[in-house]
């Protein structure tokens, strides 16, 4: 009897039910998706207006160059060609908030440059000067991050780089090596991607930005070789992992 009767309630109150159920399922799915947007670790990170923190990078570089006339005129070499070569490059960043969604960022570093010219003939042999530096390069850039997405999220970054050279070295395999001489500075323009993961004590942001440089930093001098480059830039294309 007392089954009958529930029965018969519920036959009675059913829309209700139904109603109050699916409020439930509703209100359940709304919370299930605040905890999955909920800033988990360092919650209020971006209410600092500054943040610092390290950064190290690995960067993939050449030279590009740019032949005249008169290097087709030359009666032995053929090609100088410069291979990528590897480099390591380690700083630290300095993050100014703008608003939510830009930041004004400069990663100051040092940079270890091994980079290589090669020298073809047409006689079929080649030759290979390496250039080994130490180079200083500090960034401006302008960060655009999208919304934060619990732990996590976006950023696109574009700007400017000045790098002044130092402590050239050249390995000489012959006594005909040398032949291009370079200016000790560079202006790039720059631009990249990066991923931003937080963890409970602090900020990991792998990235990856390319460079072109700008100056032709080529330096006249009376070898036949460097009259016929034209132009000379570089182009590096850099993995960073950013700690903050």
């Amino acid at each position: 009897m007392y089954t009958t009767y529930l029965r018969d309630l519920f036959h009675i109150r059913r829309t209700q039910i139904i109603i109050l159920i699916l409020a439930i399922v509703s209100m359940q799915e709304t919370i299930a998706q605040g905890v999955g947007y909920k800033r988990k670790h360092l919650e209020f990170y971006d209410d600092k207006p500054i943040h610092y923190g390290i950064s190290f990078g690995m960067p993939f570089t050449r030279y590009n160059v740019q032949f005249n006339q008169s290097f087709l005129s030359d009666p032995n070499l053929i090609n100088i060609e410069t291979p990528i070569n590897s480099a390591f490059r380690m700083g630290f960043t300095i993050n100014k908030l703008i608003n939510d969604r830009f930041d004004i960022r400069t990663t100051p570093a040092v940079s270890l440059y091994d980079k290589q010219l090669k020298y073809s003939f047409k006689d079929g042999s080649s030759e290979i000067e390496k250039r080994e530096s130490t180079c200083i390069e500090i960034p401006l850039l302008l960060k655009y991050k999208s919304e934060r997405r619990g732990n996590s999220r976006m950023y696109l970054m574009g700007g400017f780089t000045l790098g002044i050279e130092t402590n050239v070295k050249r390995s000489q395999g012959s006594a005909n090596t040398g032949r291009l001489e370079t200016k000790g500075s560079d202006f790039s323009i720059d631009y990249g991607i990066g991923y931003e993961q937080f963890f409970e004590f602090f900020k990991f942001a792998p990235e990856l930005r390319f460079s072109h440089g700008l100056t032709n930093i080529i330096s006249p001098t009376r070898s036949t070789y460097s009259g016929g480059v034209n132009k000379l830039t570089t182009h590096t294309v850099t993995l960073y992992l950013n700690f903050e």
